[in-house]
């Protein structure tokens, strides 16, 4: 205390003292009202259980019988509001009351009732004992007045919640009456703060059918998820079917694109597993689950036989299949994994990621261009690495229509300048990025990759190091894929551009794609262009429909398809092999090699000598010397 001012100020410990803990009188008052009410539950258990024993005739009831009640009727009150108080029924949070609260409430009931049975005895009247029945029917009341005060709170809040979401609320249909449902179902019915009703549940399961599962019905098959989603207003369909094959999926997902509902689904079998079902876990069906396709099966113990150990280096390592190129290989424990890379940012964003999730893991990331030889020279003498994936390019079709001599000096030449460090350097493996554009190309892009693949095959005769090629079409989700595009038009109100009502492409999810590259490096000897089984071709105007459905709109309605036309070097089909190529089978049977086609070196390195110092002059047209160097490139005049 200081004193010389008055009575002195209080000192600073004293005040934070009453600032860390200022007296709650809104939770005073709470605990203050539900101890009067536990009390008067407490007498009107004892009376009542009395008065149901003899049917409420009070005029029956014997002296004997109340009197012992009456007495210890004070000391029983007192006794159970500790017991109360011990069990928490005074400090628990009511608003999210559950399963815990209510055995407290049923134990703490029980031995009250146990404590009043214990103390009758010693206050009874008369020889003859309270009847057993009373003790029953104390606890019963008891429990039923306790519970009532208790959960009632819960209750009334739930309703408030969910009368003020009401007119934001989203009819919801599940499909799927498994466990994955019934926790998502819980989930949303529990939930004061969801918007979601559950509507009605689909099952294939006639067993089912007529059942209910957290009092929603289970109305049918997937017969009538059409009629369904009209009759009860369906907004949203929640697919609850891990562990269903991607075919039933696709086959199910086909019906619901009929609904005009916005689609989620679980993501798959080992979140059921793994306890992790939930709301939060749900996700937008994509066009992917649309594809129908089993996962890929790959050799795990082939790829990391040949990765494990190894140090691996990835050209074009920020982009989207370099980076997940990176992502597998990192999986399976490489010496060291360098990354290289012209654009800071994207591989910016996988060095953190895979910083993130591979602690151990050794890596490297240098800012590089595969076009600088003295720069690409370097690295490879200072990182002697075992593998090379080349994935850096330029490949967006329509771009390199514009700028041809930057599509051959980045795709042709830094290709050729990488192979050869990678050959000067003694690189075990050469595995280049190629693309079913190189098929009979009709753009710049494809007919580079195709010399790019020459260049490959060429180098693979003349040094230690096997260079391969790994052929395959459009991935989704890559960058300067149509489904980004589609996704941004329907964002946007629409409308969504396909530039012809027939094209068609071959679709691969990314990780796909790449586990079938590194298992194409693990069966390469040499010479080979790997050919990956990209399934049967999609029609781009359906992945537009199906994208625009997905998202819970009507097309034509919601958001318009607009046809803009083939753009500069676009065909409306690509192919994967070239007729004279043939075709042969691997272990695996989604990859096949193609025969490699002969050529006369001398002529091709005395083209090659040509077509760059066209580039560097920056000629005008190099589409004709293009063509002399790819006799199946075909181009159209500007």
């Amino acid at each position: 205390m200081l004193h010389g001012y008055g009575k002195g100020i209080p000192e600073r410990d004293t005040i934070m003292e009453k600032k860390k803990n200022p007296f709650n009188v809104k939770l005073f008052y709470r605990r203050t009202c539900l101890i009067i009410y536990d009390i008067i539950s407490i007498v009107l258990a004892s009376y009542m259980a009395i008065l149901v024993r003899y049917e409420f005739h009070v005029d029956q009831i014997p002296d004997h019988f109340m009197r012992p009640v009456e007495v210890f009727m004070p000391l029983n009150i007192i006794l159970t509001l500790v017991i109360f108080y011990g069990f928490h029924l005074y400090s628990s949070l009511w608003a999210f009351a559950g399963e815990t609260e209510l055995q407290n409430i049923v134990v703490s009931c029980v031995l009250s009732t146990l404590v009043n049975g214990i103390g009758m005895q010693f206050f009874k009247m008369t020889s003859q004992a309270v009847p057993k029945s009373y003790y029953l029917l104390y606890m019963f009341l008891l429990i039923t007045c306790i519970f009532a005060s208790r959960f009632s709170y819960r209750f009334f809040r739930s309703m408030k919640h969910k009368q003020q979401n009401k007119k934001n609320r989203i009819s919801v249909m599940v499909i799927g009456a498994g466990e994955a449902a019934n926790v998502i179902i819980k989930e949303i019915v529990n939930s004061n703060f969801s918007t979601m009703v559950i509507k009605c549940i689909i099952d294939d399961d006639k067993g089912k059918w007529g059942k209910y599962i957290q009092g929603i019905k289970v109305v049918g098959g997937r017969d009538r998820i059409v009629e369904c989603a009209d009759v009860y207003e369906v907004d949203e369909i929640i697919v609850a079917m891990p562990s269903a094959s991607r075919s039933e999926i696709k086959s199910i997902l086909e019906i619901c694109k009929d609904t005009n509902c916005k689609l989620r689904s679980l993501p798959g079998m080992y979140q059921l597993v793994n306890g992790e079902v939930n709301v939060s876990k749900l996700r937008d069906v994509e066009v992917e689950d649309l594809l129908g396709r089993d996962p890929i099966s790959v050799d795990m113990d082939s790829i990391a036989g040949y990765v494990k150990g190894k140090v691996v280096l990835v050209t074009g390592g920020g982009g989207s299949i370099g980076s997940e190129l990176c992502r597998q290989i990192a999986a399976h424990k490489p010496k060291q994994l360098v990354i290289v890379d012209i654009y800071e940012n994207t591989v910016y964003d996988i060095q953190q990621e895979l910083k993130k999730n591979y602690p151990d893991l050794d890596l490297v990331v240098l800012i590089a261009s595969v076009r600088n030889t003295n720069r690409m020279n370097y690295i490879f003498s200072q990182y002697h690495p075992h593998i090379v994936y080349h994935a850096a390019a330029h490949k967006h079709v329509p771009l390199m229509e514009d700028s041809p001599t930057e599509a051959v000096k980045n795709n042709v030449f830094g290709t050729f300048k990488t192979a050869q460090a990678a050959a000067m350097s003694g690189v075990q493996r050469f595995v280049m990025i190629s693309t079913d554009k190189a098929v009979n190309p009709t753009n710049i892009m494809g007919a580079s990759k195709r010399i790019c693949e020459m260049i490959i095959q060429t180098f693979d005769k003349h040094y230690d190091t096997e260079f391969v090629a790994v052929r395959f079409g459009n991935v989704l989700g890559s960058n300067g894929s149509v489904i980004p595009l589609f996704r941004k038009q329907i964002a946007a109100g629409g409308p969504v551009t396909v530039t012809h009502p027939d094209i068609i492409r071959y679709f691969m999810t990314i990780p796909e794609a790449v586990s079938l590259v590194l298992q194409a490096g693990a069966y390469a000897k040499g010479g080979e262009i790997f050919v990956l089984d990209m399934g049967e071709p999609v029609k781009i105007l359906s992945l537009a429909e199906n994208l625009i459905k997905l998202s819970g709109f009507r097309v034509g309605e919601d958001i318009k398809i607009e046809f803009t036309g083939l753009r500069p070097g676009e065909k409306l089909y690509e192919e994967l092999l070239m007729d004279e190529e043939g075709m042969k089978d691997t272990a695996n049977k989604m990859i096949h090699i193609g025969k490699p086609i002969e050529l006369d070196e001398q002529e091709f390195f005395a083209q090659l000598k040509e077509l760059k110092d066209e580039c560097q002059i920056e000629s005008s047209d190099i589409r004709p010397l293009i063509q002399k160097i790819v006799p199946t490139y075909h181009y159209t005049d500007k």
